[in-house]
């Protein structure tokens, strides 16, 4: 296994980016409630507000949020600042299909509005969170200077940082309440960065001060050659036969990303590896392929239905199709964003961002960072707390990838691998150890694994917080 660690002396470049950033806003930063959301029948039945907050120099980079509170007890629930992946997709995806208190309805798109359902198994039943669209020129975040919308993991960090100061400081109520960083996916590698740059911040006494207790994070992205885990996973999972596994050892020795051109018997093989998951869901190996969701969306882009002919289809959902496969909820996505009374709503700035895209593929990103074990070293040295969980049948992040790089960490195991149980049964298996890090899988799970396995998730989040035993 190549490992190639990463650290850079977030301290120093922290200190002489916040002597640069103490500026008067350009912008009002206090959010706005949203009261109601098209697609939504009837008033909303949790709290949610949405704004910017500017950051950067002249504050030129505004990242759009959405923030929903505990719907249990929001004065002392914790506050959890939400970061997805990518790089460079939407947080729409985490409120309206994974842990938010709201989720696209199940149809088939056809043009008119998508529908949207109340959601009982959202992170929100014990957290306040804050969905940020981050890096800048994902979702609805936008920079005002072109030139400022080039970023790398660190820079999203240090931004990151600066919108919780500010957003605190609008919100000072929730400044005692505990406070988490949390993503899946890319997010394994925004998440460790942007908590050990609040740990930096919090140790050189910068205010306000953030109340951190920790970090978790769902199949993350951790560190270069993850990918290799995918041949055992498929081998584990029949996908692969014996003979190709035991070829792909042989000839490959466990190495399927930097593989030497001149071994051709490897690159053969692994040629073959491709073409039998080519017909394989990555995200969720059960679920079936869906066909490029462009198609459908270019299909229907001229076909915009008249108002009255949009919300009679809304009377009647049931009558709509159903979709075929999940990520059919990219079609509902990128309508529902993109529609003038949806953008309304949630007050989006006019002329910001042109179309809104579920993943902006040509993000102005540098992935200057590609493993954050160390991060999680030097947090776990802190003493902070953090929760890691993997769908088991994620091929894109395999949960073997992920116990790996756990293991490598080095620390004693307090309490070995185990069972943890949902309504009577087995739901997954669960590891803790010395540094503060619980781990779990989810049984049938897969790359997001709260949208497959909703109320497994909560309940273990909720016993995690509450520091409970899962």
């Amino acid at each position: 296994m190549k490992e190639r660690f990463q650290m850079v002396d977030t301290k120093l470049l922290l200190l002489l980016l916040l002597a640069q950033l103490e500026i008067c806003s350009l912008f009002a930063i206090a959010g706005t409630p949203v009261k109601y959301l098209p697609g939504f029948q009837g008033p909303l039945p949790f709290e949610l507000e949405t704004g910017y907050i500017g950051v950067g120099q002249s504050e030129e980079v505004q990242l759009f949020y959405y923030f929903i509170k505990s719907e249990s007890n929001p004065e002392v629930d914790p506050v959890v600042l939400w970061l997805v992946g990518g790089p460079g997709c939407s947080t729409l995806y985490a409120v309206a299909n994974e842990i938010g208190p709201i989720r696209f309805d199940g149809r088939e798109y056809n043009g008119s509005l998508p529908t949207l359902s109340y959601h009982p198994y959202g992170y929100t039943k014990v957290a306040n969170i804050i969905f940020l669209d981050s890096p800048v020129v994902t979702g609805f975040s936008y920079a005002t200077n072109h030139n400022r919308e080039h970023s790398d993991p660190l820079l999203v960090g240090e931004q990151n940082y600066q919108f919780i100061r500010k957003w605190l400081t609008e919100n000072p109520n929730y400044k005692s309440n505990p406070f988490y960083v949390g993503g899946d996916s890319y997010g394994g590698i925004f998440v460790p960065i942007t908590t050990q740059v609040i740990s930096d911040g919090i140790e050189t006494g910068i205010q306000p001060r953030v109340n951190l207790k920790g970090y978790l994070l769902g199949n993350p992205v951790t560190f270069h050659g993850q990918d290799n885990y995918k041949v055992p996973f498929a081998h584990g999972m029949a996908l692969i036969s014996d003979e190709l596994y035991k070829a792909l050892e042989t000839h490959c020795g466990g190495e399927y990303e930097d593989i030497d051109p001149k071994n051709s018997l490897c690159l053969q093989h692994v040629n073959s590896f491709k073409r039998l998951l080519k017909g394989i869901f990555e995200y969720h190996i059960l679920e079936p392929v869906c066909e490029a969701i462009s198609t459908k969306v270019h299909k229907f882009s001229g076909q915009r239905r008249s108002l009255d002919e949009k919300f009679e289809k809304l009377k009647n959902p049931s009558l709509l199709p159903r979709m075929k496969c999940r990520d059919e909820w990219l079609n509902l996505s990128i309508f529902w964003a993109n529609d003038n009374f949806v953008q309304q709503a949630l007050h989006i700035r006019k002329g910001t961002i042109g179309e809104w895209k579920y993943w902006n593929k040509q993000l102005p990103f540098t992935m200057s960072i590609n493993n954050t074990i160390p991060y999680h070293a030097y947090l776990s040295s802190k003493g902070y707390r953090s929760f890691i969980y993997s769908g088991d049948h994620d091929l894109c992040v395999p949960h073997q990838s992920t116990e790996w790089w756990i293991k490598s960490l080095n620390y004693s195991i307090v309490e070995d691998w185990r069972p943890w149980t949902y309504d009577g049964q087995i739901a997954g298996y669960t590891r803790r150890y010395s540094n503060g890090m619980t781990y779990a899988t989810l049984k049938g799970s897969g790359h997001t694994a709260p949208e497959w396995t909703p109320a497994q998730c909560l309940a273990i989040l909720k016993r995690w917080l509450s520091h409970e035993p899962l």
